[in-house]
């Protein structure tokens, strides 16, 4: 049997998502038409705010960092296929669809998509402030706009 020659895996940087020096993770990585990244979360943002963010103000941020990473693959909101949402309170499913209708309208106005997606309530996600942790999946060969 031959094996295909692997494709070549690149990683994605943003301005935006800074990578940590100290970090044993990549935010995003491209390879062919696919990209894939780190579940994000509001840090710093979150730390450096003056009063707590709320899921809804949380979920704007992540997705916004979820943006530049697919654009820095060279892809657009359109291209984001599956977002995997992990949420510390359930109760903050409302606030959580409400940052992502808004998010997403563009891409689903006339006939088009929003991602398919899973939301789960985990006890605690890395910095105890967060509240909401989305991963997400890209295609620059699939576009929900057209849907």
């Amino acid at each position: 049997m031959q094996i295909d020659s692997p494709i070549k895996a690149e990683r994605i940087r943003a301005q935006a998502v800074p990578d940590l020096g100290t970090a044993t993770w990549t935010n995003g990585i491209r390879f062919g038409n696919e990209i894939l990244m780190s579940g994000m979360t509001a840090h710093p943002a979150t730390r450096d705010a003056q009063k707590p963010l709320t899921a809804y103000e949380q979920t704007l941020v992540v997705l916004g960092k979820i943006r530049a990473l697919v654009e820095a693959g060279g892809g657009s909101l359109a291209n984001i296929y599956k977002l995997v949402v992990y949420v510390t309170d359930i109760a903050d499913k409302d606030e959580v669809g409400r940052a992502r209708r808004e998010f997403f309208a563009g891409v689903a106005a006339g006939g088009g998509a929003y991602p398919c997606s899973t939301l789960v309530e985990v006890s605690a996600l890395v910095f105890p402030e967060l509240r909401v942790e989305i991963e997400a999946f890209a295609r620059l060969d699939i576009d929900l706009s057209v849907a």
